[in-house]
């Protein structure tokens, strides 16, 4: 009987029928291409077994003057620094009280305290440290109330209530005595975005596909962080909210301080919507920031950058090179992106460069693009000086011009897509694989649990699950690092197992063919050998993967299910490292290709597989 050759089209393609793609990949997991033959996706494991409060959606490493490798970790409850395996927390504070602003009052028999302090300004979930406090009397001692807590409701605008995990008896009857000082950390933000609330609201909490939605309630939107580092420094901004600074050479006991606050500051920004610096030139730039004639209320596309060299002169002087600039397309900046040349600015509805050009007007800004749109803030990455970016309803490339990205998985992802959290999007570069990934909520998550990948190098588009909600590429911690919801952050291409559990597991991997036939369907066939064709590259402990095959008669009916009888509907076979041959019996119309594993220590790349066959009438 002859050999019919496995060798379909590298790629993934779900927006068309299954029988139009004949020849080609349906679907898949945890799966890349090499040289057009897929192969399973590198391992990841944690960095540190250390846990981050929050949800994190903004990493940034950089590497001190005497070497100390960072990363900053910016959550919607904390902002820290990871220093080898260790989180110190920089959170800035927003306001420290007046000896004796604060009291407390105890209820016997529970751990909960209530917190009188006048127009505090706290939110729900926000921090406040206690300190210099007395006893209650009883087993709320002043060690007890000394710490850092989470506040766990908000009574009014001039009392809120803390659990301190110790319960009062009945002798804690004090206040906390005349000294007692309250500091609260900046408000967190919101986790989740709820619709009519900052990302939530206009075109990023749409319901459907490119749907409008209920306008912005002001005061609460997801919290998303910006930042960069200024030398060995570091700079980081509350998207809408204030820019703040950390001394790296203060040590990590120190928390960052508005930058407002530095000694010289001169009509700096204190309100934006992102930050970052311009490297070639040593501006440090403001986007969606407040005037300097008018500090505190924000110009959603305005753009400031401080006078080179300088974190604190911001005044547009002839004597330096501090200014502004102002779009005048769309209704706000959404977010903006450095490649080494230039800066890739989006509103709304506009995509714009700016570039350094020298005195007297130090930047240049020009529009490249109207009509176009951005998911979210991370939903850009630079790859040297390209831009690529998700939008409402399509991908983009920017290379000098904004082009769409012919994407044939574009229905498949954006028909599952939970449009009211598109601010989560995040995209992240994979360098060594020339990939660029995308991580978004599928339609009935609330979190990022889906990637779509665009292989740049190969024009090549797949797709899998995986929770990730922020990522950096690989750089100054040699891999890619990215942030789970589980509160951990993770090397990924380390190794080739799942390290989100104890112990790691194999990585659930899989892809699957359109179905393939002979001639024009006109004929059935029965297979009854398979000749595998695979590596188990770097895999270990005697790995293997399942080859199946499944039939079916017509494009529109499902494939069968293993029977009993000696023709089957599908068939199932374990291939190993040394399989020479599969011996099968399966008759259909047409048949489908899957490959798939789950075994610990293994990793397989597909290579061009035969199945014997011959043409077959139907009984």
């Amino acid at each position: 009987m002859p050999f019919l050759k496995l060798q379909f089209r590298p790629g993934l393609n779900k927006d068309t029928a299954s029988y139009a793609d004949e020849g080609g990949w349906n679907d898949c997991d945890k799966i890349r291409f090499r040289m057009g033959y897929p192969e399973t996706i590198g391992g990841w494991e944690k960095l540190s077994n250390s846990q981050f409060l929050g949800s994190c959606r903004a990493l940034h490493p950089w590497t001190a003057l005497d070497g100390t490798k960072y990363i900053g970790v910016g959550t919607n409850l904390k902002y820290y620094v990871l220093r080898g395996t260790d989180y110190s927390d920089i959170t800035p504070i927003r306001l420290t009280t007046s000896p004796g602003d604060v009291t407390f009052s105890a209820t016997d028999g529970s751990s909960v305290i209530t917190v009188a302090d006048t127009a505090h300004g706290a939110l729900l979930n926000d921090f406040v440290t206690f300190s210099g406090t007395t006893s209650l009397g009883g087993n709320i001692t002043s060690t007890v109330l000394d710490a850092e807590y989470e506040i766990t409701s908000i009574i009014d605008a001039d009392s809120y209530t803390i659990d301190v995990g110790v319960a009062a008896n009945a002798s804690d009857v004090g206040s906390g005595g005349a000294s007692s000082v309250a500091a609260y950390q900046i408000n967190t933000g919101l986790d989740t975005s709820i619709v009519g609330t900052g990302w939530g609201a206009g075109a990023y909490g749409a319901g459907g596909w490119s749907d409008p939605s209920d306008v912005t309630v002001a005061g609460e939107q997801l919290r998303i962080w910006s930042h960069d580092n200024y030398g060995e420094d570091l700079v980081m901004n509350v998207h809408d909210g204030g820019i703040y600074y950390w001394d790296e050479s203060a040590g990590l006991n120190t928390r960052a301080v508005a930058l407002s606050s530095l000694v010289g500051a001169n009509t700096t920004p204190t309100i934006a919507k992102k930050v970052f610096l311009s490297d070639r030139d040593r501006h440090l730039i403001a986007f969606g920031c407040d005037d300097e004639f008018s500090i505190g209320t924000q110009d959603p596309l305005l753009i400031r950058f401080s006078d080179q060299e300088s974190l604190t002169e911001w005044a547009s002087l002839p004597t330096n090179t501090a200014g502004s600039l102002r779009i005048s397309t769309g209704s706000e900046i959404i977010t903006a992106v450095k490649t080494k040349q230039q800066s890739v600015i989006f509103t709304d509805i506009s995509v714009h460069v700016m570039q350094y050009i020298g005195a007297p007007f130090t930047f240049g800004l020009n529009e490249v693009s109207t009509g176009t749109s951005i998911m979210g803030q991370n939903a850009a990455v630079a790859v040297n000086d390209n831009v690529y970016w998700m939008g409402m309803e399509a991908f983009y490339a920017y290379n000098g011009t904004v082009q769409q990205i012919p994407c044939p998985v574009l229905e498949y992802v954006f028909n599952d897509f939970n449009f009211s959290q598109s601010g989560k999007v995040f995209a992240g570069h994979n360098s060594e694989h020339s990939e660029v990934w995308w991580f978004y909520p599928s339609l009935n998550s609330d979190n990022n649990d889906r990637y779509v990948i665009y292989n740049y190098a190969q024009n090549l588009w797949y797709f899998g699950n995986l929770n990730r909600t922020a990522w950096i590429a690989r750089g100054v911690f040699g891999y890619p690092v990215a942030a789970s919801i589980d509160g951990y952050l993770y090397y990924h291409e380390f190794g080739i197992n799942d390290g989100g559990q104890n112990p790691p597991v194999g990585i659930a991997s899989y892809i699957e063919s359109n179905p393939i036939d002979i001639g024009d369907g006109d004929q059935f066939m029965f297979v009854s050998r398979i000749v595998p064709d695979m590596t188990f590259r770097n895999s270990q402990n005697a790995p293997s993967a399942t080859f199946t095959l499944k039939a079916k008669d017509f494009p529109g009916s499902a494939f069968g299910d293993t029977d009993s009888q000696a023709a089957t509907r599908s068939a199932s076979v374990p291939v190993e490292q040394y399989t020479g041959e599969l011996f099968v019996r399966i008759r259909g119309r047409s048949m489908a290709f899957r490959i798939e594993s789950d075994q610990l220590d293994t990793a397989w790349r597909l290579g061009a597989p035969r199945l014997e066959f011959r043409p077959d009438g139907r009984r």
